[in-house]
């Protein structure tokens, strides 16, 4: 599986690749679900390798580790998702759209 910062400097930089819609799905710890959000509402700083600046849906902007980036989409269609390890004893986390709120 290709590692979540090469995933974002393809889209960011390879031109062909990035004309596309893309949403970022991250680990929300306090509703305990994955938070889909527009690649737009995303910002990414050049001092700080490991966390995304994200506008939520409800508007907050959140400093997200990119650990906690579970999933991406293109154009809808799912392209990366990161595998829990079964060792760990992790259970699968919901998707949810941020349009209508329902899960996947």
């Amino acid at each position: 599986m290709m590692p979540i910062q090469d995933l974002l400097n393809r889209i960011r930089w390879d031109r062909d690749f990035g004309q596309a819609r893309f949403e970022l799905g991250y680990y929300d710890r306090f509703e305990k679900t994955v938070v889909r959000v527009p690649l737009e509402q995303v910002s990414f700083s050049e001092e700080e390798h490991f966390f995304l600046e994200v506008v939520a849906p409800d508007g907050a902007v959140h400093s997200v580790p990119r650990h906690r980036v579970r999933a991406v989409w293109r154009d809808g269609v799912l392209i990366w998702r990161r595998q829990q390890p079964r060792s760990l004893g992790c259970r699968s986390i919901p998707l949810r759209d941020p349009v209508n709120g329902s899960f996947s």
